[in-house]
């Protein structure tokens, strides 16, 4: 049974846990090894994380499958009506079936938080396979951009949106 649960500062090593699981697999073949580091330790040291989620607002939900931690997803509003998909990370063993529903939940508390029509973001890799999958979750590609994120390495993200009504 999959349950989806609001994580708190406590659940920071669980979500770094699962970072390092997910997000370096993801990646292998689109980023250096060493870009891949700079990224962990920029998004996902737990400085990070806390500051993350105790003063720019993410929202973090772990998702557990028979109370085994099996993925995450984090939300942020950026504004009237506009809100991004920060994070959506799913273990290699429950993709099947997981992404979705935690693609679903981060819809439903966007609705919850929005009170009325809304957007949300995601910023995607251009070479991410999952692309596929945002598109087929209703998504579109807006806009593109190659983001600066220090070290001189770039972000190069298509920038996809669903509108929630």
């Amino acid at each position: 049974m999959t349950t989806i649960r609001k994580a708190t500062p406590s659940d920071i090593p669980l979500i770094r846990e699962m970072a390092w699981k997910t997000f370096p697999a993801t990646y292998s073949e689109i980023l250096s090894r060493e870009q891949t580091d700079y990224m962990m330790e920029w998004m996902y040291s737990p400085e990070s994380l806390r500051d993350q989620m105790e003063r720019q607002g993410h929202v973090y939900y772990i998702a557990c499958e028979d109370n085994e931690p099996a993925g995450y997803v984090s939300v942020q509003r950026q504004g009237p009506g506009l809100f991004h998909l920060q994070k959506i990370y799913v273990l290699p063993a429950f993709q099947k079936w997981l992404g979705r529903k935690l693609f679903e939940h981060a819809v439903s508390v966007v609705r919850e938080f929005a009170c009325g029509p809304c957007t949300m973001e995601l910023n995607v890799n251009r070479d991410n396979p999952a692309l596929g999958f945002y598109e087929h979750m209703g998504m579109k590609k807006v806009r593109q951009g190659d983001f600066p994120i220090g070290n001189g390495y770039y972000m190069n993200d298509y920038i996809m949106a669903l509108r929630i009504e």
